[in-house]
């Protein structure tokens, strides 16, 4: 087969005329400046190629190589160009200082479409030129893997500030390194909104590394119930995990001995307290009780009969003085010195003879033997008698 019919072929099935060009891979885009240095106040011409036809186009000249982003340009005498149906343009650029030193670029970014910049070198002729600095920010963090560890102890138990250590495994998926990131941990309890935590881990993630990372998450005292901690970074939530936290019952415990046993103590110190005050105490009856037992006490009192209502008790005798009691005498001493046989105790004054009935004589004197009647000297009760 010749060339013109291998041509001719996918033109007789069908196929536009220019498939083979469609099928080549496109070109990569490219950005060049004519001349490639100037002073500010003049104008360049910037050439471009590999663009996608139809594609809306914005042109800077930029400084420090554009790492600043569009801040590092010269915005106001930027232009826009659309690419012709080839994806190539041609556009006259004025030539201005940019707020940054050089060195400089001309840069070229979609501004509809697919995203997509390039940067073409050049030299803004007498403005100052500065080392580049240190590329941050273009990292990108993801969340690989992420649990909460630790648990509670016999603190916890009493209402202690709850603990855990939220551990988690970070991986830099962007080009650049990222240095001493922040994260945000937050806390939330219920439909509550999560309180955040700012905290900074120290060190560097590198493109394509990976990194564990630790931060300590604390509840405040007593907390209970179903939390959530959730992890930010950007503005983003890469974690979140659920904490089941247990009721602190050793603070039910705790007030349910309180009232319990203290007014239980305080009324045992109240009856010691007593029992060293009152008069006599710790003395004893036959009963075995002690002087304070109130069956004790209630036999002492010296209670009075009952009186009927609207009546009044007559009076009684006045208390008889107090006699001094008799003389004691032990069992083996024998019959009483004014009761022995034959003697009566002396009779009080003398009192004159009467007459005694017939057939009995009559005389004076006293004595067992005499037939008067006197009245005999009132005697001391015997032992025993009432």
């Amino acid at each position: 087969m010749t060339a013109g019919s291998a041509v001719a072929a996918p033109a007789a099935l069908g196929a536009p005329a220019d498939s083979a060009a469609l099928r080549a891979p496109a070109a990569a885009p490219s950005v060049v400046a004519h001349p490639g240095a100037a002073r500010p106040g003049g104008d360049i011409t910037v050439v471009g190629a590999g663009w996608k036809p139809g594609t809306l186009l914005a042109i800077l000249l930029c400084g420090q190589d554009a790492i600043g982003g569009t801040n590092s340009c010269a915005n106001a005498s930027g232009r826009a160009v659309t690419t012709d149906t080839a994806g190539k343009f041609s556009r006259r650029l004025p030539v201005v200082a940019p707020p940054k030193p050089c060195p400089c670029v001309i840069h070229v970014s979609t501004v509809t479409g697919e995203q997509l910049t390039v940067d073409a070198p050049f030299t803004v002729t007498g403005h100052p030129t500065a080392p580049l600095p240190a590329r941050t920010g273009t990292g990108r963090l993801a969340v690989l893997t992420a649990r909460l560890r630790g648990g509670g102890g016999l603190l916890t138990w009493f209402g202690a500030p709850a603990h855990r250590t939220l551990v988690f495994t970070v991986g830099n998926l962007g080009s650049g390194a990222v240095k001493d990131p922040a994260f945000d941990v937050g806390t939330s309890h219920g439909v509550y909104a999560p309180q955040w935590d700012r905290q900074q881990w120290h060190g560097t993630v590198a493109p394509g590394g990976k990194q564990r990372i630790g931060f300590p998450v604390e509840l405040g005292s007593g907390a209970h119930g179903a939390y959530t901690v959730q992890l930010r970074y950007g503005g983003k939530v890469l974690v979140t995990e659920a904490w089941s936290v247990g009721r602190p019952w050793g603070v039910t415990l705790f007030w349910i001995l309180l009232f319990l046993v203290v007014p239980a103590a305080v009324f045992r110190l109240g009856m010691l307290a007593v029992d060293r005050l009152r008069p006599g105490a710790g003395a004893a009856v036959p009963g075995g009780r002690p002087a304070w037992h109130p069956a004790t006490v209630l036999a002492h009192l010296p209670l009075k009969a009952a009186v009927p209502r609207g009546r009044h008790a007559p009076p009684g005798p006045p208390p008889p003085a107090s006699a001094p009691p008799p003389p004691s005498y032990a069992p083996d001493a024998g019959p009483l010195p004014w009761f022995t046989h034959g003697a009566l105790p002396a009779l009080r004054g003398s009192v004159p003879p009467r007459s005694s009935d017939s057939g009995s004589g009559s005389g004076s004197g006293s004595g067992p033997g005499s037939g008067s009647h006197e009245s005999p000297a009132p005697s001391p009760p015997s032992k025993g008698s009432p």
